[in-house]
């Protein structure tokens, strides 16, 4: 079976995107990371199929590079808010989600605004496996009595999230530590990772560890996620511009609504053809 896809990035977090809005597309979880592998196959972070949905614009649906589903992606958001945007002719979209509705808005040349809706903060919401404070859990990496991480914030935007305070940011430290962490028995949907660096009230330098795709030049949700855990900590205020390797975003949490909006650029890659 072929299928025609786009390949896009949003602030370098990369995806293929097929249309299955008419025909179906249901990969299992070995050709989706087959699909994914970057020397054999077409190489991606995640794959996004835009399906039908009786709610909202669009229904989007999501794959990781290891083959697993997972509930959103907010980068992903953005790129898929997009494509309907334009084939719709139309500078606002709904987007239904494994994680929950999602509202994409135009903000500019190729460049795009998420409501990504209110972070969930409760313990059992992340989720995690016992009951704690999500502003500081009780969890560490290194020697107990000299951590090198320590009292992270947890949150879900949607999909669970822990976020490190930290300056530490090297690519083996963030692969060593962030695998170390995806997986701790204290998430028990897994987690992704996040290393956050506040350098000012309103500016966080921020590289993630994703779930089931390593290693990510950007993660939507992880920005958002960065936000609202040094907001609680009153490290940031409730707006910033987090840097991620692939670019910068912007990072808006409402204090009238609620929720976390984030704005930044898409990209379109190339076209192709899978072969699945």
């Amino acid at each position: 079976m072929t299928r025609p896809f786009v390949k896009m990035n949003g602030a370098g977090n990369d995806f293929v995107v097929v249309n299955a809005l008419e025909v179906p597309f249901a990969p299992t979880a070995d050709q989706a990371r087959a699909l994914a592998n970057r020397e054999t196959g077409e190489g991606f972070d995640q794959l996004i199929a835009i399906e039908p949905s009786a709610t909202a614009d669009a229904f989007m649906r999501v794959w990781n590079a290891d083959g697993g589903s997972v509930e959103t992606c907010g980068n992903a958001l953005r790129c898929v808010g997009w494509l309907l945007m334009e084939a719709k002719g139309v500078d606002r979209v709904t987007i239904d989600t494994l994680g929950g509705p999602t509202v994409a808005i135009r903000a500019g040349d190729r460049r795009v605004k998420v409501d990504m809706g209110a972070p969930r903060t409760d313990w059992d919401q992340v989720p995690l496996a016992e009951e704690m404070d999500t502003r500081g859990i009780e969890l560490q990496v290194g020697p107990i009595d000299a951590p090198l991480l320590h009292t992270p914030g947890a949150v879900s935007m949607g999909n669970p999230h822990v976020v490190f305070f930290t300056d530490r940011q090297d690519d083996g430290f963030v692969r060593g530590a962030g695998s170390l962490v995806e997986n701790h028995p204290m998430f028990p949907k897994g987690v992704n990772v996040g290393f956050a660096n506040v350098l000012s009230p309103d500016h966080i330098r921020l590289r993630v560890w994703e779930r089931g795709a390593g290693l990510t030049r950007a993660c939507g949700t992880g920005a958002c996620a960065a936000l609202v855990a040094t907001a609680r900590r009153g490290l940031t205020g409730r707006s910033a511009r987090v840097d991620v390797d692939g670019g910068e975003l912007d990072i808006d949490w409402d204090e009238a609504s609620g929720h976390v909006f984030m704005t930044g650029p898409i990209e379109i890659e190339r076209t192709g053809t899978l072969t699945l």
